[in-house]
Order: C-alpha cells, then sequence, then structure tokens
C-alpha cells in the first residue's frame, strides 16, 4: 500500500489542512509527522510562552488524529534527517509540508529537497499558513511584492480564496513508533506568563465559533478600545496554524463592518508575509532608512520592557505583555512606537522583546509591524509619532485599563490616571516620566 508522509510545521490542524488533505488523497496510508526542531529548540533563550502553546497545541492534534485512527509521530533532532529517516524507513511515495516563507524555512525545504531527491522521493510543497499564498499577488508595475497596504488589500478583497479542504475522517497508517510529546519544561524550564492562554486546534475553533456567533459584528467599531476585549484572542492559533487563515475568511460575513474589518487584519498578515517572501533579509534589516538615527540607551530600553517607564498606557501594556504574552494591537502599536519614535531606541531591541513574550510572534509579522511602528518599514508616513498621553485619553479614556495593570495607580479617578504626575499625591512606587511629551 502506498505511504505519504505528511509534515506538520505552522499547520497544527486537521481542518483545512492542504498538507494534510493532499497526503490523505495521495497514499493509502498517511504518517503524520512533527518534528522538534534542534536548530530552534538550540536557541537562547527560547520563548517560553510560545514553547507551552506549541506543546498543548501538539497534544490537540494528536486527540484529532487519534479520532481518525491513527496518531501524532513525533521525532526530536535535525528536521530534514528526521524525515528523511521516517521517509526512508516506511518507503513513503512523497513528502508533503506547508510553505513558509522566512529564510531559515526556504533553506529547510531546499535541504530537504535535496536530501529526499537522493531517495527518489518527491517533495510536495503546499500554500498553508496564509488565506492568500504570498506571491501569488503582484502590482502591475511588475515589482515582486506590493509595498502599500491599501492596494494589496483590495486586490486581496478581489482574489478568490482557495476551497477549504475538510478533516479526513479515517486516517490509515503503518505501524511506527510514535516517540512522545515532551512537556513544556523539558525544552524550556522559564516558567513564563503566568495568565497565558493555551490550546490547540480543537480550543481554537472553539473560541471561533463564539467569535463568530456575534463578537466580530462589533470589531470594526471597538477593537481598538483598550478596556474592552473586543478583539478576536485567535492570533496565537492562526501563528501555530491550529486554525486556517483560508477557512477564516470563507466563514467571516465581509458584508458587514466587523467582518471587514476582521477580514482587514488578516489580510494585513498576508501582506507581511508576502513582504518577507520577496525578501527575507527584511526580518532584521531595515526596508527604508530610519527617519533618525536610534541611540544607544539600555536604561530607557529596561524601564520600557518592564513597564517603568512612567507613562500609564505604556507600562500597562508591557505589564500585560508580561502577564499574558499577549496584548491587543492598538497596545502593541502605541508601545512600539513609543520605544521607537520618543525614546527613539532601535526596533529590533523591541522586536526581540516581543519575539520572547508574544505567543503568537513569527517572524514576518512581528518584525514588519515593528519596522512600521519604527518608521523604517511600508507605513507611507515614517515619520508620523503616536502621543502615548492623547492615544491613552482616545483609547482608555476612563482609564481602566491602565488601572487593571497598574494596580498602584487603582486610586486615581477616570482619565486622571494618564497623568499620575499632577495627581495632588503622587502614587508611591510608580516611577516618574523616563522623558517628556507634548500635553504633559
Amino acid at each position: 500500500m502506498s505511504i505519504a508522509v505528511a509534515v506538520f510545521t505552522r499547520d497544527l490542524r486537521v481542518h483545512d489542512n492542504p498538507v494534510l488533505w493532499a497526503a490523505h488523497r495521495a497514499a493509502g496510508q498517511v504518517v503524520p509527522l512533527f518534528v522538534l526542531d534542534e536548530a530552534i529548540l538550540g536557541r537562547a533563550p527560547l520563548s517560553p510562552n510560545r514553547i507551552r502553546f506549541l506543546i498543548t497545541a501538539l497534544t490537540e492534534l494528536d486527540q484529532e488524529l487519534r479520532a481518525r485512527g491513527t496518531r501524532l509521530i513525533v521525532r526530536r533532532g535535525d528536521v530534514t534527517t528526521e524525515v528523511e529517516r521516517v521517509a526512508t524507513q516506511v518507503r513513503a511515495g512523497g513528502v508533503h509540508i506547508a510553505t513558509d516563507v522566512s529564510r531559515y524555512c526556504t533553506r529547510r525545504a531546499r535541504r530537504l529537497r535535496a536530501r529526499l531527491d537522493a531517495h527518489g522521493i518527491p517533495l510536495y510543497e503546499h500554500d498553508s499558513v496564509t488565506a492568500v499564498p504570498p506571491g501569488a499577488l503582484r502590482p502591475s508595475s511588475g515589482t515582486a511584492h506590493f509595498a502599500v497596504f491599501t492596494p494589496y488589500f483590495r486586490r486581496w478583497l478581489q482574489t478568490p480564496i482557495r476551497t477549504a479542504y475538510p478533516a479526513p475522517d479515517s486516517l490509515p497508517a503503518p505501524e511506527l513508533d510514535p516517540g512522545r510529546i515532551p512537556a513544556a519544561a523539558e525544552l524550556c524550564p522559564e516558567h513564563g506568563s503566568p495568565l497565558l492562554a493555551v490550546g490547540g486546534e480543537t480550543t481554537g475553533r472553539e473560541l471561533l465559533r463564539a467569535w463568530l456567533s456575534g463578537p466580530v459584528e462589533q470589531y470594526g467599531a471597538h477593537s481598538d478600545e483598550l478596556a474592552t476585549d473586543a478583539t478576536s484572542g485567535l492570533s496565537p492559533y492562526l501563528h501555530f496554524g491550529c486554525l486556517s487563515a483560508a477557512e477564516l475568511v470563507h466563514r467571516t460575513d465581509l458584508s458587514t463592518t466587523g467582518g471587514n474589518a476582521f477580514a482587514r487584519q488578516l489580510a494585513w498578515r498576508d501582506f507581511h508575509h508576502q513582504l518577507l517572501a520577496a525578501r527575507t533579509e527584511l526580518a532584521w534589516t531595515d526596508y527604508r532608512p530610519p527617519p533618525a538615527p536610534p541611540r544607544f540607551d539600555p536604561h530607557a530600553a529596561d524601564a520600557w520592557r518592564a513597564g517603568s517607564t512612567g507613562f500609564p498606557v505604556i507600562d500597562a501594556a508591557m505589564r500585560q505583555l508580561l502577564a499574558q504574552g499577549w496584548m491587543p494591537g492598538r497596545a502593541r502599536l502605541i508601545a512600539a512606537s513609543f520605544l521607537t519614535k520618543t525614546l527613539h531606541v532601535d526596533w529590533r531591541i523591541g522586536a526581540a522583546h516581543f519575539l520572547h513574550w508574544l505567543v503568537d510572534a513569527d517572524i514576518a509579522n512581528n518584525q514588519l509591524n515593528w519596522q512600521w511602528a519604527a518608521g523604517t518599514g511600508t507605513d507611507t508616513r515614517p515619520h508620523r509619532i503616536l502621543n502615548p498621553i492623547r492615544q491613552a485619553e482616545r483609547h482608555d479614556p476612563d482609564g481602566v485599563y491602565v488601572r487593571r495593570w497598574i494596580p498602584e495607580l487603582a486610586d486615581l479617578p477616570g482619565g486622571a490616571v494618564h497623568r499620575p504626575w499632577r495627581a495632588l499625591t503622587l502614587a508611591q512606587d510608580y516611577p516618574p516620566p523616563i522623558v517628556e511629551v507634548n500635553g504633559m
């Protein structure tokens, strides 16, 4: 009986998984394989939040596969070596894997193809990570990628999204040592964020059903309100591929204001993937020169990381990040602008901190969103500065968000919490502002 290997990477799901579906259609038996990549696990420091989320996602994936008559095969080591070993062991007729856009992932695919070619085993790559494949949309100018989001979004909306694949009812598999899914602490001893939300495909699909049952309708009107839980919370599940971006587009009513605003965020994610696919060096290299040269200021960077800048909206965002491994998009934007445009610290320092703590951080979205905020990316107004006080008054007018994360300011009423230095009695243990900005 023919056998195909389905290699899971950032597509840890059975529903609408082009890799798994293609392997299922191509062969009588399927080996669902995940390799704990030593090239990534050997990096220091690891993100404790993403490690914890990964382990729960693998566990839920294994449960989904068991319900279909098989289980997840887990190996640890060099990805190309382990995939080659399994593929030759079962005499696979083909190996299927998702395409990805980072320099590391493209090199991994090339190495894997060369290793498998030596055994006469074809490698099939499938678009699985984004709603629209990264190279599918090109500007009419003929350049390799869109550099401005608005025209990209117009084309994105007009582009047919591939059909969502059903989860296979059953997955016959050959006999193999399944290996085991390790505990998160075995891979990363750091505890990470105490309030981290974890889960995989099963959890993600439950959240998606709840989101589409009503809250998405308010997304356009309330997504920037810091104190309102008006975002979907689905970004970690998209990052790990527990949910399919293509399926989300199909299941979202784009004719509504909220649905269209939510789809815009999915397109923004695709936009950054197509940009990094065309220019992989942008993970750490400026897209354009910075508006002003960054300065070396370890004290300012440390205060920002710790949530001790003296600007409540910034400190609340940074403390939420440490507590939950997540924060809403508006908070990320305000915090990033403050570090790069107000403190003039290099965006790479902030991006590295986000990569360590954000459970949903990937190279494309994290790095290129940071470049956008810093003015080195694709923002058509690279010199714009988000004033932290005005942003706080606009997006947290009653100070609810700030008081939630900065208990030492809990006694300051309403919007007064955004200027604690004006209070008659200074809050104990809360630092003075690290810099001066307009509106103080």
